[in-house]
């Protein structure tokens, strides 16, 4: 069983994580900056304190990672695997954003991620071993309009993993980059309301926080693979748009309608 840092543990995919990382008998580092919202769910959902240890670590900053790393080493006795899953969304068409979304989706995504890789895959390079999980989105590989900003940060998160995982594998470190769809987490609610958001909804189903789990408990941990795309389906038209851009601009009228569709039919059902 893995020692595992983890970060945005008090919502979403990173809360769903910690309940299915300690059920498999793994032990986590469960980290977030909201210290206060990761105390309350680690009460409401019982995570027992021999399993887990809570943290308050903001990505954004260097010393944070460095402390987080120490309390991991120190509480739990070593780490073996970082799952870098916090993030941040906004909606917007760029020329309505504002410097304020530009930093904090370049700081949260794309440093968050790069200080993660330096801290804690500085550490597993020293030590001969490791596996570094980051979670990008079917946005690292297709422009997605409305979410201008998103889809540019975690294409960066894509460059950034790739790169990455060429440096530390010759120190026996594995690199992940998980990138999955839609997921029905608060990230996912606030972007409802939103009609630039509309490519959000424009897939088959939205993905629940227990299809990543599986796939990150499976095949992710089990055979460090160097990307993963959730689903697959929508991870070959993702790669599409990557491989043509042109066919981005082809395809959003049409997807743009279906995910307005979904909008409408997911807010008459609240």
């Amino acid at each position: 069983m893995s020692i595992i840092l983890l970060t945005g543990a008090a919502s979403g995919i990173g809360r769903n994580l910690v309940r299915r990382l300690v059920a498999a008998g793994h032990r986590v580092l469960a980290t977030d900056l909201d210290a206060a919202r990761l105390a309350e769910v680690a009460r409401a959902d019982g995570w027992s304190d021999t399993s887990v240890v809570c943290a308050p670590l903001d990505v954004r900053d260097d010393a944070a990672w460095r402390a987080g790393l120490d309390r991991c080493l120190a509480a739990l006795g070593g780490c073996d695997v970082l799952l870098s899953v916090a993030g941040f969304l906004r909606p917007g068409y760029v020329q309505d954003t504002t410097a304020s979304d530009v930093d904090l989706h370049f700081d949260v995504n794309v440093k968050g991620v790069a200080h993660g890789l330096r801290v804690v895959g500085g550490h597993f390079a020293r030590v001969g071993r490791g596996h570094v999980v980051n979670f990008g989105s079917l946005a690292s590989l297709a422009p997605v309009s409305g979410l201008t900003l998103y889809s540019a940060s975690k294409y960066a998160v894509r460059g950034l993993s790739l790169a990455a995982a060429q440096d530390l594998a010759r120190h026996g470190v594995a690199v992940t980059l998980v990138m999955p769809d839609a997921v029905q987490t608060p990230m996912l609610d606030v972007q409802v309301d939103r009609p630039e958001a509309a490519l959000t909804f424009s897939g088959g189903r939205v993905l629940t926080v227990d299809d990543i789990a599986d796939v990150v408990l499976g095949r992710v941990l089990r055979d460090r693979p160097l990307e993963v795309a959730i689903p697959f389906d929508r991870g070959l038209l993702a790669r599409l748009s990557c491989a043509v851009p042109q066919s981005a601009t082809l395809l959003e009228p049409l997807l743009a309608r279906k995910g307005r569709a979904a909008q409408a039919a997911r807010r008459g059902r609240r």
